[in-house]
Formats: C-alpha cells, sequence, structure tokens
C-alpha cells in the first residue's frame, strides 16, 4: 500500500523503486491488489444497495443487499480474475526481449499499473453512469501513463521502445477494461432482478 501516493505523485520513480523491490505475487496480492481492488467493490455496494444505478428522468435501480452482496463477491473476484490476466498478457507480450521478465514480476506491475482504477471506484458510492464512466476515462488515461513510464524499467528498454509496447499493452487492457466495465454494469445495473 506505500506505492499507491507515489505513484500517484511521482510515477516515474516509483515504478523504478517497485522494480527494485522484486515483490513476489503472493506478497503483491496480499499487500495491494486484495485491498485496492475492495475499493470500486464495497462503493458499489454501498452505492447500489443504499442509492441505486441513477439512469436518467428521475429513476433510480437499488439493489436489496443480499443480491447486492452475490454481486460484488463475483464483481471482485472478476477484478483479481483481471489483473492476473495482464500480467499475463505483459508476459507473453514481452516474449522476443531478451530480458523478459517472469509472469510473477509481470503480474506485480500489472497490479501496480491498475492502481489508479481501483482508486477510480470510489466514484461507485454516488452510482451515477456518466460519473462513473468519466471515473474510469481519467484513471484509464493515468494508467496508460503507468504503463508508459514502467515498461521501460521492467523490460530494460528505451522511452521509444516503451511507447509502442505500453501504447499495445494499454490496447488490450482497453478491451479487458471494457469488458469488465459492461459486466460491472450488467451486475449492479441489472442484479435486480436477480434477487
Amino acid at each position: 500500500m506505500n506505492h499507491v501516493w507515489g505513484l500517484l505523485v511521482h510515477p516515474d520513480r516509483e515504478m523504478r523503486t517497485i522494480e527494485r523491490e522484486n515483490e513476489s505475487v503472493s506478497h503483491h496480492y496480499t499487500h495491494h491488489v486484495l485491498l485496492m481492488a475492495a475499493i470500486p467493490v464495497i462503493c458499489s455496494l454501498i452505492g447500489t444497495t443504499q442509492l441505486g444505478w441513477h439512469l436518467g428522468g428521475g429513476r433510480t435501480m437499488p439493489l436489496d443487499l443480499s443480491t447486492g452482496l452475490v454481486l460484488a463477491v463475483l464483481f471482485y473476484l472478476v477484478i483479481l480474475g483481471g489483473v492476473a490476466v495482464m500480467g499475463r498478457i505483459i508476459h507473453w507480450m514481452a516474449r522476443d526481449y531478451p530480458q523478459r521478465p517472469s509472469v510473477q514480476r509481470c503480474t506485480v506491475f500489472a497490479g501496480y499499473v491498475a492502481t489508479p482504477l481501483f482508486l477510480s471506484g470510489i466514484i461507485a458510492l454516488y452510482p451515477l453512469v456518466w460519473l462513473c464512466l468519466l471515473a474510469g476515462a481519467v484513471a484509464l488515461v493515468w494508467t496508460g501513463y503507468l504503463l508508459y513510464v514502467g515498461i521501460p524499467p521492467l523490460l530494460n528498454i528505451d522511452r521509444d521502445e516503451s511507447l509502442r509496447f505500453s501504447g499495445s499493452t494499454l490496447a488490450i487492457g482497453i478491451l479487458l477494461f471494457e469488458a469488465l466495465l459492461a459486466l460491472t454494469v450488467l451486475l449492479w445495473g441489472y442484479g435486480y432482478q436477480l434477487g
């Protein structure tokens, strides 16, 4: 958790520090991902059960608590799986580099890069669709920047080559993010029908 502030205010220096630590996946998940992934889950649970999704025209669709809890668990598992998938994608994309990092290092990197996306989940306390989309877009831009500054130390490459690699990784990440976002909207927006 001590890297969150650094990733927001001085990401270049923080990414170099993270790279030197050589953290294990289990330690990273226990001390960062499990906690950070809980932010959007808990905020969504509170927002959708207490206020409900604001769908426009004065309509809101609140969820009952039991449905919200089931959806929260599913949402949490999807987020944790998304970090692991992005770690494997980064590892696969780095296959042609001589200093290819391990899957574990790529997964740790993916977890730190996802930090802005985790933090943007705070907006779900007030589940207004356009506001959640705006917060997600801003977080995605910062995530792209973290990729750009974090790839050179991870792969030991220069900034120009990092731009190509991080751009490709971000494009795949956006596809994954959009899939997760669509699944999230479906789960939280239509979960009231499950109850």
